[in-house]
C-alpha cells in the first residue's frame, strides 16, 4: 500500500505540474486627448521573446492614465478623466486571465480634480487615489468583489514650494504603502514633503499626519520600497534626482541623493522609479527633451546604498511610466509622446539593458502594469 502511494505521489510530481502553464498578460492605461477612446489595451506577453499579442481593447474611456492591478490580480483600477478641469473618476475591473480581457465592476468619483495615481493596500481592502490639481488624497473601501465603495474620505492640502512654475500650491503625485501595511507616505511634488499618516483599518481613515521635507525645489514624485523593507527610494521630478530613505519602525530618514540625468538640464522632468524583483538593482526614467533615459544603479543590500551602473535611451519620447515583468527579465517602457513601448532584456547578473527590436504601437501609453497567471491546460 505505502508503496503504491509513493507510486501516486511520483507520478503527480511528474505529470502534474505539466498540467498548469505560465501566463503573463500586460495591461497599458493611456491618455486619450480627453475625448472617448480605447485608453486600456491587454496584450499576452511571451517571456521567452519578449513579443506581445493584443487581446483586448476598452473603447470609450477617457484618460485612463494610471492603473494598478491588485495584488492578487484579480482586480484592475484605473483612473479616468484625468488633467479635466473637473473631478476624475476611478474605476474597477475584474480580470479574466483567461481570456485576457476585463469586465466593468463600477466607476466612483474620486473625490478631486486631475486624478494621477492609484495604491492599494497589503489586504485588498483599501484603494487610495491621488489628485495632482487639488493637491489631495481619496480612501476608497474595495468591497469582496473588487468593485469600490464611494470614496470613505478626502483629505486636501494647501502648501506651496519655491518652484514658482510648478510648485504654488499643493500636488499629490502618489501615495505608497508601508511594508508592515501601518502608514501610507503620499509624495506632494508641490510642497517638497512626503506626508506620513497612520492607517486606521479599524475606521477606515487616515490620520495623524507627519511631514517628511524634502530638499526645496526637488518635486517629490514617485517612491518605491525595497522588496526587503529597509530602504525606500524617490523620484524627485524637478531636480532630477532620487532620494534614497533608510525604513525603520515607521520613519523614513534620509540618506544621499543620486543625479538621474547625464548632465545638467534646464528644466528636469524625472518620471518613474523601480526595484527589480531580487532587490539587487534601481531603475528610473528620466524624461526630455534633452534626455530621454532610463537609469540603472546597483543596489547593496547590506547598506541600500546605489552604485550606477548605466544609463540607456529609451528609443522614444517622453518615457513617463516604465514595468519590470514579474519574472524580472524583461524591462517595458511606455514612451508616451512617441506612441511606443519599447522592450529590453534585463540582464539578472548586472542589471544592464539589451533593447529587443519588438516595439508596441499604442497613443499616448502612460501607464505599464504586469502579472503572470497559472493556467490550466
Amino acid at each position: 500500500m505505502l508503496k503504491k502511494l509513493v507510486v501516486v505521489i511520483v507520478l503527480f510530481i511528474m505529470f502534474g505540474c505539466q498540467n498548469k502553464r505560465d501566463r503573463t498578460l500586460l495591461f497599458v492605461g493611456s491618455f486619450t486627448d480627453k475625448e472617448l477612446g480605447k485608453g486600456i489595451k491587454i496584450y499576452e506577453f511571451d517571456n521567452k521573446t519578449g513579443e506581445a499579442i493584443l487581446t483586448f481593447e476598452l473603447d470609450s474611456v477617457i484618460n485612463s492614465s494610471f492603473l494598478r492591478l491588485s495584488p492578487n490580480g484579480k482586480n484592475l483600477y484605473s483612473v479616468l478623466e484625468s488633467q479635466m478641469e473637473h473631478h476624475g473618476k476611478v474605476a474597477a475591473f475584474s480580470v479574466d486571465s483567461i481570456k485576457g480581457t476585463i469586465s466593468l465592476l463600477n466607476i466612483q468619483d474620486c473625490g478631486g480634480v486631475n486624478p494621477v495615481h492609484i495604491e492599494i493596500d497589503k489586504m485588498v481592502s483599501y484603494l487610495v487615489n491621488s489628485n495632482y490639481s487639488d493637491g489631495s488624497l481619496s480612501l476608497f473601501k474595495i468591497r469582496k468583489d473588487g468593485s469600490l465603495n464611494k470614496v470613505k474620505q478626502v483629505l486636501q492640502f494647501k502648501d506651496s514650494s519655491i518652484n514658482k512654475s510648478s510648485q504654488r500650491s499643493s500636488h499629490i503625485h502618489s501615495s505608497n504603502f508601508s511594508p508592515d501595511n501601518k502608514y501610507l507616505f503620499a509624495h506632494d511634488l508641490g510642497a517638497d514633503k512626503i506626508r506620513k499618516f497612520t492607517f486606521d483599518n479599524l475606521n477606515d481613515c487616515l490620520k495623524n499626519q507627519q511631514e517628511i521635507k524634502s530638499k526645496l525645489g526637488s518635486g517629490p514624485r514617485h517612491f518605491t520600497f525595497h522588496p526587503i523593507g529597509l530602504y525606500g527610494y524617490g523620484i524627485n521630478e524637478l531636480s532630477g534626482t532620487i532620494a534614497a530613505y533608510d525604513y525603520k519602525n515607521g520613519r523614513l530618514s534620509f540618506s544621499e541623493d543620486y543625479q538621474t540625468y547625464q548632465q545638467k538640464q534646464d528644466i528636469y522632468r524625472a518620471a518613474d522609479i523601480h526595484v527589480s524583483p531580487d532587490g539587487k538593482f534601481l531603475y528610473a526614467s528620466n524624461r526630455g527633451p534633452e534626455e530621454d533615459s532610463i537609469v540603472v544603479f546597483s543596489i547593496d543590500i547590506s547598506t541600500g546604498k546605489l552604485t550606477f551602473v548605466e544609463r540607456v535611451s529609451t528609443y522614444g519620447e517622453h518615457p513617463r511610466n516604465f514595468v519590470i515583468d514579474p519574472s524580472g527579465e524583461f524591462l517595458l517602457v511606455a514612451n508616451q509622446f512617441s506612441d511606443t513601448i519599447v522592450i529590453f532584456r534585463r540582464t539578472i547578473k548586472t542589471g544592464k539593458l539589451v533593447k529587443l527590436p519588438n516595439t508596441i504601437t499604442v497613443d499616448n501609453p502612460s501607464s505599464l502594469q504586469m502579472r503572470t497567471y497559472e493556467m490550466d491546460l
